[in-house]
């Protein structure tokens, strides 16, 4: 893990910043933690020990289809909205396999990114996936284990929002880019196989659950039609927080009936906030 990109992260006890040490992260109060051998840090509070994260199978069907292609409409428009300096860095909670956050890098050799995610099997993923990214165990609904005004870009893709602490790691004239789904999104799948569907209300709990701390400053709807075979639409499937309810054998039995290639759609808002 690179050295710089430690100085940036702060304890989750006392909130000093840390430094590594060899393979060992400390801060001057004399607090520790030690790099897994995967290369991620894990600064989880104590209190939030036995939070469950996304599994090892839902990681591993998340790489298999990212890895296809499928939305890569929202990382290129995650790339556009991020407007990103050569030098900049990128902290994106809830972050999964790192996906968007590499492609928001880009290629520019200075520019860093720390992938958040509760899930260690999320954190394995995202230490591998490219060196200026430092991947960091911890509870999104926590003091987030950034350094204030550190970041210039946050980024939010279908995951928990904490409004606060997302406004105190970003620089005062930093953005945050939010990615939710819409009503459209995957819904040729949602009753056909029982997945969750999207909250009606999903627009006024975003701005409920940023206002006071954010504002608005633009948005923009992403959508496309995907055309999946069967094991796309199962890795799919087996990516969302759905997968934690459905039956497996179930779901192989519904998506054998299904045509091939089934057409889905990909229906997604990305909004763009300032801190207030």
């Amino acid at each position: 893990m690179n050295p710089d990109l430690v100085s940036v992260l702060r304890c989750p006890v006392c909130a000093d910043r840390l430094a590594l040490d060899g393979r060992t992260a400390r801060c001057a109060q004399g607090h520790a933690y030690d790099l897994a051998k995967q290369g991620y840090l894990n600064l989880l509070p104590a209190a939030s020990n036995g939070i469950e994260g996304d599994s090892a199978a839902m990681v591993g069907a998340r790489t298999v289809f990212l890895g296809t292609g499928y939305y890569v409409a929202i990382r290129d428009a995650l790339i556009l909205a991020a407007g990103l300096g050569a030098d900049d860095l990128v902290v994106e909670v809830g972050a999964g396999t790192g996906y968007y956050l590499a492609g928001v890098l880009g290629t520019s050799d200075r520019r860093r990114g720390i992938a958040l995610d509760v899930s260690k099997y999320a954190a394995r993923r995202a230490a591998k996936v490219d060196p200026r990214i430092a991947s960091v165990v911890c509870d999104a609904w926590k003091e987030l284990p950034v350094v204030d005004g550190s970041a210039q870009v946050v980024l939010n893709v279908f995951a928990p929002r904490n409004a606060k602490e997302m406004a105190r790691i970003l620089a005062p004239d930093g953005r945050l880019l939010v990615v939710t789904p819409n009503q459209q999104h995957l819904a040729e799948l949602v009753d056909v196989l029982g997945m969750v569907s999207v909250d009606e209300d999903k627009e006024r709990r975003l701005q409920d659950s940023l206002d006071g701390a954010f504002v608005r400053t633009g948005s923009e709807v992403v959508e496309e039609t995907m055309s999946l075979d069967r094991t796309a639409v199962e890795q799919l499937v087996l990516m969302t927080p759905s997968a934690r309810h459905l039956n497996y054998r179930d779901l192989l039995q519904q998506i054998a009936v299904l045509p091939e290639p089934t057409i889905v759609t990909l229906s997604v808002t990305l909004s763009t906030w300032r801190p207030q």
